[in-house]
């Protein structure tokens, strides 16, 4: 809060006149990241609502890089984050999904929406300049490992791979697969 203060040009005493400690003020900061997510609305197919939610929840937490650990942690468990996860839980079981379908799907979005945005984050916020990338590059013996050296090509040339959103990638096939699943 000293430094919080510091940066506004506030004594830090002057902050809880708005706020009564941290934790409010995180959850304050929280909920206001919790207005850019759209909850499933039940409207329409089931499939197009859960996949604009995720997106809006997987660029909501891209943006604000710090919120996803807090939101996982459980000691941050706002009401809009609640309505979010009754609203995707009632998404899958109008769908048509049965009670154990629905909570093995839920934690599989609900993983992969959080765990996917935790790993761009963290790939996209290594500070590498390209004397530490030549030194990786370097170091891995790349004809030991043919695919992961393919792989890695992929990185360095433009191509179609380049135009596809790998976390819309991985949302549409959880989805396809889930609609096959319920088709099932």
């Amino acid at each position: 809060m000293r430094r919080l203060g510091d940066e506004l040009g506030y004594e830090a005493m002057s902050l809880y006149r708005h706020v009564a400690n941290k934790d409010d003020l995180l959850d304050g900061m929280l909920d206001l990241v919790l207005t850019e997510w759209r909850p499933p609305d039940g409207r329409g197919e089931w499939t197009v609502a859960i996949r604009t939610s995720a997106l809006s929840v997987h660029d909501a937490l891209r943006r604000h890089r710090w919120a996803a650990q807090l939101l996982m942690s459980g000691s941050h468990l706002r009401p809009a984050r609640l309505h979010y996860m009754d609203s995707l839980l009632a998404s899958l079981r109008e769908a048509g999904f049965g009670a154990d379908t629905t909570y093995h799907v839920y934690h599989l979005l609900d993983g992969y929406i959080f765990g996917f945005t935790l790993w761009e984050i963290a790939y996209t916020t290594i500070p590498l300049d390209d004397e530490a990338v030549t030194r990786l590059m370097r170091s891995i013996p790349w004809d030991e490992y043919p695919d992961l050296s393919g792989h890695k090509d992929q990185h360095l040339v433009d191509g179609s791979h380049r135009e596809a959103n790998a976390f819309e990638v991985g949302l549409d096939l959880i989805l396809e697969g889930l609609e096959k699943t319920l088709a099932a």
